[in-house]
């Protein structure tokens, strides 16, 4: 997919630090040359066309709701059967086929623990096939917001403010406002007066509730949340190391700091079948590039010396915003490999 240079600037140059006021469509505008309707009609062409997925609140794990990352080793007669039946569940926000004997690969998303593991029991349920279960333990860099021209992450990407590591608790009208933000900002001329009519609150209410989550490091970013395969990024690879618990806090942290590294953490290892807990996302336009990304990574943070694998991702099976209402519309991008 080839975008034109307006089209270029709008998603990549507002993937964080979307602005926090009453028309910020027309406050991209000014800085851009255009019109608020234009740059609305842009964005809503985008999406329509699958390169951006929404304008959206990109929350920190585990903040406002659960999550998990799972596996499960699928028939290869069976994945498309088994991919549906994951996709299908509202609860999974990514799934994606990577080249291993865990070939199936989804993030589980929800309002509480309760309501993901009642996701992944279905799923067995449904496939009769055992799911892997990985919970975030500890984060490094998760972000995904990166420079599409080049595919690096600025360094100061992965300093983020200081953030409470369990749930928040909130409120009826806060809790309406995450599930209102599941879809996205609104395309509109006052999308946070949308968003406000929604969740029985003010525009100034969410603006501000918005900022001070900012402010806190519970929203990650605010901006142009990308489908990064149709835009060139198809050479995707997790990589995953078996490091000492004692290092894998300090690695991590190094390994994150690379610019190349578009997300970092570390999750429990699962026996034999599973013997990693740091997992490194890289994202590039070609194979080898990406080794080549992996390997200098390795070299430089000294985890070349630790067993490790690479699980290239061939086909997008869902893509979309993660759900941490109960209950809500079910949207998914299906790309082919």
């Amino acid at each position: 997919m080839v975008l034109s240079q307006d089209e270029f600037s709008l998603i990549n140059a507002h993937q964080r630090d979307f602005p926090l006021a009453p028309r910020p469509y027309a406050e991209l505008g000014a800085k851009h040359g255009a019109s608020e309707a234009d740059v609305i009609a842009t964005y809503r062409d985008m999406i329509a066309s699958g390169a951006l997925s929404r304008i959206g609140v990109v929350f920190r794990p585990n903040t406002v709701g659960a999550s998990t990352l799972a596996a499960m080793a699928v028939p290869e007669a069976r994945l498309e059967e088994v991919a549906h039946t994951v996709s299908s569940q509202s609860e999974v926000n990514h799934n994606y086929q990577r080249e291993h004997r865990l070939n199936l690969w989804f993030v589980v998303a929800g309002s509480s623990p309760a309501c993901v593991e009642r996701a992944i029991v279905r799923i067995e349920r449904d496939t009769g096939l055992d799911v892997l279960r990985l919970p975030l333990l500890e984060e490094f860099h998760i972000d995904l917001g990166f420079d599409l021209a080049d595919g690096s992450v600025p360094r100061n990407a992965c300093s983020t403010p200081a953030a409470p590591t369990t749930r928040l608790e909130l409120n009826t009208r806060e809790r309406a406002l995450v599930a209102a933000l599941d879809a996205g900002i609104p395309l509109c001329g006052n999308p946070y007066a949308a968003l406000g009519r929604q969740c029985d609150m003010s525009e100034a209410e969410v603006i501000r509730h918005l900022g001070e989550w900012v402010k806190a490091g519970v929203v990650r970013r605010i901006g142009t949340v990308v489908h990064h395969r149709p835009l060139g990024f198809r050479a995707n690879a997790m990589v995953v190391w078996n490091v000492p618990d004692a290092e894998v806090s300090t690695l991590g942290r190094r390994a994150a700091a690379d610019p190349a590294v578009t997300l970092c953490y570390r999750r429990p290892r699962a026996g034999e079948a599973w013997p990693y807990n740091l997992f490194c996302m890289f994202h590039g336009r070609e194979r080898d590039a990406v080794r080549d990304s992996v390997r200098r990574v390795a070299i430089e943070t000294g985890l070349d010396q630790y067993p490790s694998e690479i699980l290239f991702s061939t086909r997008c099976f869902t893509q979309r915003g993660a759900r941490y209402a109960e209950s809500a519309p079910l949207q998914s991008m299906k790309a082919a490999s």
